[in-house]
């Protein structure tokens, strides 16, 4: 094989994916040629979609993404940058008007050839599909990376800092002699390679090879030797290498092939970087683009873009770090022997000049400058499946455009509009299209509100295609899912979620068919904790109806029957269990009870929340019931004031007594105080019987219940732990506002209360709650009035 193409053949310029030194000198040996054709390295199916890299709307980085149309979730990418030597390649056959093709495997056949595409079946070199990584890594770890042998040869222990010196910082454009030079040199170094290790431990090549060898040939016979090809310069030795076509096509005869459509896709620079998971072979994206960009002293525009952030940020950075950073970063190069200052020593000028030492605003450099968060476009005419052609129009029609960068999205469900976002990002989140996920909101707690967190990724595009078989806009797909969904589930709680879901999305046809299914589940599931998984949902979509304005009379029948079967079967479901059994059914209890407190008054059922009562009051009165349960019982009668305090001392009491075992009494606690300890803040006396049952446990049997406490008490608050250690110093009587020994008040408070000072202030009082000023002048009345009102 001879790497070095001859002087009448075509012109093969072999590049590093991605590279900006590369794509300099692609534009200056295409100048310089000026061949009457221009192949390169892709998947044929993207020849029809080449012009619109014309487009004006077309904005790298972008990425012929193809999918196999009866499974589109068997799909690869294959991305370019601005400064991808392919990409300047197009560009320029497109300016010029010279004819531009694809020469690699079509997509056709890599596809199908393996669960994922060939290893490097995109630009970059290493393809995905919809198989998981680990059988590319296995790949990967086997195969020879040539730009690292060839560091190793010239003495360099960074393959990247080798690279950068000997292309990336090579002669600008202009100013080589002959533009061919470097690829020929390279395609030497290439050919050597191969000699010694073949393939490199990518057997899928010597099938690529012979496929673009045959388009080649097919290519000079057309347009004749007056021919560039721009491919990974690890190819460049076998396109040059004398092959005859029966040999060839015999390598590609048998070979599986699958019907598939392709597209241009919007890409990002972090999806570029390596460790992204569809790895493009570089590290540095968006400082690669800055040094394609720049028009000149890129080390002074990079450093002055540098300081730009980190103002951003509000650090202290002035033209004099600007300044002191480039000096440093050119010293640093003359140390170390390189031509110019690269990401490594740039890196270091601004970590000791801008960033004090630091590595915390150096992570936010390296995110936001030298990774980046750029996000490509595509023009509309580029071709999409319907349902993406659909989801396109609503997220313009709402002002939802995709970003890379993750943002947080308040949403009012009374605003027509806000209520039309979230209805989509629910029926995108129902197809399994993972652009927006629900987040806590900083605001209200209410039903009127929502917060997401939205974050497009290119792969969504994947998802969308792969959502595509269940209709042609969101509305009729998300509606077809749920159907089919709900026709599936196996569990109760799995509908009466799917139910919840539909409803958020707005799918009110799809809600007959789910309130089916759901009553079928619900007549034949005898199981209480299943019953159980399945209120809070049901409790949740009866609320949300009610703010969205949908009929939910079909759901409050159901729920009503699940809650009357809850209550008859919880009570005998609570006995004979083990420590992580009564765990679960602790959990399903609260959930019960907040679903409960839903259901009040919006189901038609008289009584529901009278029976809930007695259900709890059996659990903390029964022996074989859990400890964990009776704890729960006990806690969750005395916040809702069903017991006095007297009533919930005399039940812990009786569960701290000397005749429990350890592990029972410490269960108890744990269902009582569990979750929040402000109880035992103010109400002294329960702490003291936690106290002295706790100073009782013997020696021998503590270590075994210390775990169960640490876990109750460690969900404690800071402040909560350290207010209760400090009462439990003190002792009793030493807290609260009112004593217990000896009917002495606690320190900081009066022996009674002062009228003149609680009358002042009345009129505050009075300005906040919205009473008349007149009338009522004191607090006690304001008070009297407040109750009045409700």
């Amino acid at each position: 094989m001879n790497g070095a193409p001859p002087a009448t053949g075509p012109l093969l310029l072999g590049v590093r994916h991605h590279g900006p030194g590369s794509a300099r000198a692609v534009r200056a040996a295409l100048d310089a040629a000026h061949p009457r054709a221009v192949l390169i390295e892709g998947p044929p199916e993207g020849d029809a979609l080449l012009p619109l890299a014309a487009d004006e709307q077309m904005r790298p980085p972008v990425a012929l993404l193809a999918h196999a149309v009866d499974d589109p979730g068997r799909a690869a990418f294959w991305p370019f940058a601005v400064f991808s030597p392919e990409w300047v390649a197009i560009r320029w056959a497109l300016r010029h008007d010279v004819p531009v093709r694809f020469i690699d495997l079509p997509a056709a056949h890599s596809l199908a050839m393996t669960d994922s595409p060939p290893a490097d079946a995109d630009p970059g070199g290493r393809g995905r599909g919809q198989a998981g990584d680990d059988a590319s890594a296995l790949v990967a770890a086997s195969a020879v990376d040539p730009i690292a042998v060839l560091a190793e040869a010239a003495g360099y222990d960074d393959p990247e800092r080798w690279w950068e010196d000997v292309v990336e910082h090579r002669a600008p454009d202009g100013q080589l002699a002959d533009p061919r030079a470097p690829f020929a040199a390279l395609g030497e170094a290439m050919t050597a390679l191969r000699e010694v290790y073949g393939d490199g431990g990518h057997p899928h090549d010597t099938v690529r090879e012979a496929y673009m060898r045959i388009q080649l040939r097919a290519a000079r016979k057309e347009f004749g030797d007056d021919i560039a090809v721009v491919c990974g310069a690890w190819h460049v030795p076998a396109l040059g290498a004398r092959t005859t076509v029966t040999a060839d096509r015999a390598l590609l005869k048998g070979m599986p092939k699958v019907k598939t459509e392709m597209t241009w896709v919007p890409w990002t620079h972090r999806r570029l970087a390596r460790h992204s998971g569809y790895g493009a072979g570089i590290d540095s994206p968006g400082w690669y683009g800055h040094l394609f960009a720049a028009p000149d002293r890129p080390l002074e525009r990079w450093m002055t873009k540098v300081a730009g952030l980190l103002r951003d940020e509000d650090r202290f950075v002035s033209s004099a770090h600007v300044i002191e950073a480039v000096r440093l970063a050119g010293t640093l190069a003359a140390l170390r022997g390189r031509p110019l200052a690269g990401l490594g020593e740039t890196t270091d000028a601004i970590r000791a000049v801008m960033c004090e030492g630091s590595d915390v605003p150096l992570a936010l450099v390296r995110d936001r400058l030298v990774v980046g968060e750029t996000l490509g476009e595509v023009p509309d005419s580029a071709p999409a499946v319907p349902l993406q052609r659909d989801l396109t129009r609503l997220q313009r029609t709402l002002r939802l455009k995709p970003e890379a960068l993750e943002r947080e999205l308040e949403l009012d469900l009374r605003k027509d509009t806000d209520a039309a976002r979230s209805r989509l990002l629910h029926r995108l989140r129902l197809l399994a299209v993972g652009w927006g996920e629900p987040a806590a909101g900083r605001g209200s707690t209410g039903t009127f509100r929502e917060s997401w967190r939205l974050r497009w990724e290119p792969e969504q595009h994947v998802q969308v295609a792969e959502a595509g078989v269940w209709g042609t806009t969101v509305l009729t797909a998300a509606t077809a899912k749920a159907e089919a969904e709900a026709v599936s589930a196996t569990a109760l709680a799995e509908v009466t979620s799917l139910a919840e879901r539909c409803l958020l999305a707005g799918l009110p046809d799809a809600l007959p068919v789910v309130m089916r299914v759901l009553a079928d589940r619900a007549a034949l599931d005898a199981d209480v904790g299943h019953l159980a998984d399945a209120l809070p949902a049901l409790a949740r979509t009866l609320r949300y109806g009610d703010v969205r304005s949908t009929d939910t009379a079909a759901l409050g029948e159901v729920a009503a029957g699940l809650a009357e079967r809850i209550c008859v079967g919880l009570p005998p479901a609570c006995t004979g269990l083990d420590a992580d059994g009564a765990d679960g059914l602790r959990r399903r209890v609260d959930g019960v009870h907040a679903a409960i407190g839903l259901l009040t008054g919006t189901v038609p059922a008289d009584g529901i929340r009278e029976r809930w009562t007695a259900v709890l009051h059996k659990l903390a009165a029964r022996d074989t019931v859990a400890g964990v349960i009776r704890g729960r019982a006990a806690r969750l009668l005395l916040d809702e004031g069903r017991i006095e305090e007297d009533d919930a001392a005399r039940l812990m009491g009786l569960a701290l007594s000397p005749g429990t075992p350890p592990a029972d009494a410490a269960a108890w606690i744990e269902g009582f105080v569990g979750g929040g300890g402000m109880l035992l803040v103010h109400d002294e006396r329960l702490l003291g019987l936690v106290d002295a049952w706790l100073a009782g446990v013997p020696a021998d049997t503590f270590t075994d219940v210390l775990p169960l406490l640490r876990r109750t008490f460690s969900s404690y608050e800071p402040g909560v732990r350290r207010t209760l250690g400090e009462l439990v110093r003190r002792g009793p009587g030493a807290g609260g506002p009112a004593g217990t020994a000896g009917g002495t008040a606690a320190p900081g408070f009066g022996p009674g209360l002062d009228n003149e000072r609680a009358d002042a202030v009345a009129p505050v009082l009075r300005l906040l709650l919205g009473l008349e000023t007149e009338g009522a002048d004191t607090a006690g009345h304001a008070m009297e009035e407040l109750g009045a009102t409700g």
